[in-house]
């Protein structure tokens, strides 16, 4: 059975995934959509075409990794795309938040990504694409975001090293670095604090974000990040030195802050 794998599925850029793949690849037998929310995934059919399997897991789980594994098995699963969505964050000081949302963002946003590929790659041949969610955050160190900040760079550093790992057999691992983008996601994220608004003006659109994602697995790329203002991040992060962006990006959070208390 040809399939496609997406965490994170019921919301935000996993749905918008799971509609662009099911587009775009009609040889797939299925696609496997895989969240928390049993209802939302049950709801799904209505808004993507193609043959949906929901699987309502809870991949920080050791119980919810085994019935995936166990799924694989039984259906005798051929990988073709596998798109690691599945993430949470929390903007806020390091030690205003409390210990339990923190602990989760590394659950789910690094160690969950790491086991579900582990899981995933004895299914995956030649020609199969791995897609990691990682952020344009994974570039620089994020205070007021730095747990989240640090979750994304491991994203991006295991992404890279394992494409490293994975090209003798033909498979091809993309990061995804978007900046903010308009999902679910903070609506969860701005509980204890805000994103400065400057930062708002760089909000993608989660289609746009996806549909380059998959453009760029599919070319083989190793990085896909959206915009002229992410790709500047980028290049910023590789040639100025870490203090400097560290102090800017505090400098224009406090400017922002004194401007919400006036």
């Amino acid at each position: 059975m040809k399939i496609a794998i997406i965490t994170g599925a019921s919301s935000g850029l996993g749905l918008e995934f799971t509609r662009q793949i099911s587009l775009l690849y009609h040889k797939l037998d299925e696609i496997w959509v895989i969240a928390r929310n049993s209802k939302k995934l049950e709801s799904m059919s209505i808004h993507v075409s193609g043959k949906i399997r929901p699987l309502p897991l809870d991949l920080c789980s050791d119980e919810g990794r085994e019935r995936l594994r166990a799924e694989l098995k039984k259906n005798n699963a051929k990988i073709k795309i596998l798109v690691n969505a599945a993430g949470i964050g929390k903007i806020g000081q390091f030690v205003q938040l409390s210990w339990e949302p923190q602990q989760e963002m590394i659950r789910l946003d690094a160690e969950a990504l790491t086991a579900v590929t582990y899981l995933c790659l004895p299914f995956m041949r030649r020609g199969s694409r791995i897609i990691q969610m990682a952020s344009a955050a994974a570039f620089l160190p994020q205070p007021g975001f730095a747990v989240y900040a640090a979750a994304k760079s491991y994203v991006l550093s295991f992404s890279r090293a394992l494409r490293a790992e994975v090209y003798d057999r033909g498979i091809t691992v993309t990061a995804v670095c978007p900046g903010p983008v308009d999902t679910p996601f903070f609506d969860k994220a701005e509980e204890v604090s805000h994103m400065p608004a400057y930062k708002k003006k760089f909000m993608a659109q989660p289609g746009e974000v996806a549909a380059k994602a998959v453009r760029d697995a599919a070319a083989g790329r190793e990085l896909s990040v959206y915009g002229a203002s992410m790709k500047a991040l980028a290049i910023a992060a590789k040639l100025l030195p870490v203090k400097m962006l560290v102090m800017g990006s505090q400098y224009l959070d406090h400017l922002h802050n004194g401007a919400e208390r006036k």
